[in-house]
């Protein structure tokens, strides 16, 4: 679904699975330091937009999510995983309850499997699950913007800032009121200096919630059962997961950055060490310089000098080993 701001002025438009919004609008640390300050705005109109209504609404996601909603309050913001009977992460889920219709945005190109599964799973709860892509909009304010809310349009606020789901229509005139806008690069290198994972990027196919920081944020250890749950329960108070999430501080003399999927090794082990990880997430930060989010083998320690094929890297400590 290509955004309409892609005409805006310098707007060179994002690749991959963020095709459709802009990377930048021509000059990224601008922009970042922009969002950093509290000013500004992210069209993120790719992501996927999915509702469920009904008098059920809560007790029945309840079961399926690995987060506590029964009880969740009207304006809350909340995010929750969908695991596979394995454990492993098949969803991620932004959500926030208005009183009567739960909304959530979820990652670009995942909207399908995600309402196919709900609709799966509805049996005789009375609820209407709806894929609202077509009609809503995210809309990103970063925390400390004093940007105007429309009236009527459904806030997830968080400590990172507000996501609006905007009706698609306005998107445009709310642009003009609310700029200037910011491209995703901008989001995303904020994103990695909050150590923030994000499903598709720091996640595979075996990825469990351990390994990434998402329990207590997006798993809830105190809930009923749901799908998953019992590799959940067994990492958690038998374990400990086989990776962890690291930040990493780079080779700012290094003219690329290293991509996702470049393959991470011990430094004192030169070019041909074993494999130790992999970059998920690399970014050029306004302040930081070149830094990335990466996952290694839960036993490297802390101290290890690391380098990402060529690149040397230092890590910082996200999820604890």
């Amino acid at each position: 679904m290509k955004s309409p701001l892609l005409s805006l002025p310098g707007a060179v438009p994002a690749e991959g699975v963020d095709e459709g919004v802009a990377a930048h609008y021509g000059d990224l640390f601008r922009e970042q330091r922009a969002l950093a300050e509290g000013t500004g705005f992210v069209d993120l109109s790719h992501r996927g937009v999915v509702s469920v209504t009904g008098e059920d609404r809560l007790s029945w996601l309840h079961l399926l999510l690995t987060q506590h909603v029964s009880d969740l309050p009207t304006g809350q913001a909340t995010e929750a995983l969908i695991l596979s009977a394995h454990g492993h992460i098949e969803h991620a889920l932004y959500l926030v309850d208005d009183g009567t219709t739960v909304w959530a945005h979820v990652e670009p190109g995942t909207r399908g499997a995600l309402v196919a599964y709900l609709e799966s799973m509805k049996f005789f709860n009375r609820v209407e699950v709806a894929d609202r892509t077509d009609e809503f909009a995210v809309v990103h304010l970063p925390a400390g913007s004093i940007a105007e809310v429309p009236e009527g349009v459904v806030v997830r606020e968080t400590p990172y800032g507000r996501d609006l789901f905007l009706p698609r229509a306005d998107l445009e005139s709310y642009a003009e009121k609310s700029g200037p806008a910011v491209g995703l690069l901008a989001y995303e290198a904020l994103r990695v200096e909050q150590h923030r994972p994000r499903l598709g990027f720091e996640t595979d196919h075996r990825t469990i919630p351990h390994e990434l920081g998402w329990i207590g944020t997006a798993v809830h250890l105190q809930k009923g059962c749901y799908r998953g749950q019992e590799t959940v329960a067994r990492v958690q108070n038998l374990g400990k997961p086989p990776r962890r999430l690291v930040f990493l501080h780079l080779d700012g003399s290094e003219v690329h950055l290293p991509p996702a999927g470049t393959e991470i090794r011990l430094a004192d082990e030169g070019p041909e060490g074993r494999k130790i990880g992999f970059v998920t997430t690399s970014v050029r930060h306004h302040e930081l310089g070149p830094v990335a989010l990466a996952l290694v083998k839960r036993n490297v320690p802390l101290d290890a000098r690391l380098v990402a094929d060529t690149t040397a890297a230092a890590q910082e400590v996200v999820v604890e080993p």
